[in-house]
């Protein structure tokens, strides 16, 4: 206990310590943040100004679209100043207010994934009842509910990690600040920070699990009842997207959170991080709108808008 330090800084691995990589990874992650900046907030203004995308389904897209903008915005730009300047301490504070606000986003994302597969059940499997169930106070009741549990999730383990302390490596194994690389260093008891984390995953993140797939075997069951291959193939492509963001997402959240061997680095825990932090935010809005009809029509509308305004 004698060696023991009260740490005001920490600093962060970065993704490369090869000098030559520095200003390509910079050029690369500042294209991916641009774009992700870009095409969220493409969607969040078309579902705002677009009256046909004023539907349950898209409000909660355009939420999902803005928890994608703000979760990259955590992480992204601290990467960015590390791989510009090389310079990678990072305060406690600040540290541990990006793991509060990374985790945040992150389980809100979780929680609104399940709320989207109900919303999709609901239009499918009881059409008729679709808007007096998925009203507009029961859309904001569920979203104020996200955000409520979100946040108390997040502050459990932001409070229990300034009970840490550290008498090693001030180190962390990351590009930034997350609690499984923080509790590697950590020569405190992280006893009760493992416990809340499968405590609070098997609440949030499990029961979101059960939640978000559960309505898919009456969704599945109702498309194959319906009479029609067209009608079939609409519910389908509606829900696929759907099914894979919620795929990769738990896919990448799973392997940096509960794995077995969560007290050792491994190489691939950056690459994971990369994957589920700076990645899927741009993969997501690119998943959702591709191949969604409305999303190509919305931006037909506002492009002729635009031009006529130019015209005229």
């Amino acid at each position: 206990m004698g060696n023991q330090t009260i740490l005001n800084d920490f600093f962060l691995s970065g993704l490369s310590d090869l000098p030559a990589l520095q200003f390509p990874l910079f050029l690369f992650f500042l294209l991916v943040y641009l774009l992700t900046l870009i095409w969220n907030l493409l969607i969040v203004l078309l579902i705002v100004t677009d009256y046909h995308l004023h539907v349950p389904m898209y409000f909660f897209l355009g939420n999902l679209a803005s928890l994608d903008l703000c979760c990259s915005s955590v992480t992204v730009p601290r990467m960015l100043f590390d791989l510009h300047t090389n310079k990678r301490k990072i305060t406690v504070g600040a540290c541990m207010t990006q793991i509060f606000f990374f985790m945040f986003f992150d389980a809100s994302e979780v929680i609104l994934l399940s709320v989207m597969s109900y919303d999709r059940y609901t239009a499918i499997c009881q059409p008729l009842h679709y808007m007096q169930i998925m009203h507009w106070k029961a859309c904001l009741q569920l979203m104020f509910t996200v955000f409520c549990l979100s946040v108390i999730n997040s502050l459990i383990h932001t409070l229990f990690a300034f009970k840490l302390t550290f008498c090693g490596s001030h180190i962390i194994e990351n590009f930034f600040c997350d609690l499984p690389q923080l509790l590697q260093i950590s020569c405190s008891d992280i006893y009760i920070n493992i416990l809340f984390i499968f405590l609070c995953g098997g609440f949030l993140g499990g029961g979101s699990l059960i939640l978000t797939f559960l309505p898919y075997v009456s969704i599945f069951k109702t498309a194959l009842k319906i009479q029609g291959k067209g009608q079939s193939n609409k519910v389908f492509s509606t829900c696929t997207p759907h099914l894979t963001v919620v795929f990769i997402f738990y896919f990448s959240v799973v392997f940096n959170y509960f794995r077995p061997s969560a007290n050792h680095i491994f190489v691939g825990d950056k690459v994971v991080s990369v994957f589920y932090s700076v990645i899927l935010p741009l993969l997501n809005p690119l998943i959702y709108s591709l191949r969604n009809q409305d999303f190509k029509m919305a931006f037909l509308r506002s492009f002729k808008k635009d031009r006529l305004k130019i015209i005229t």
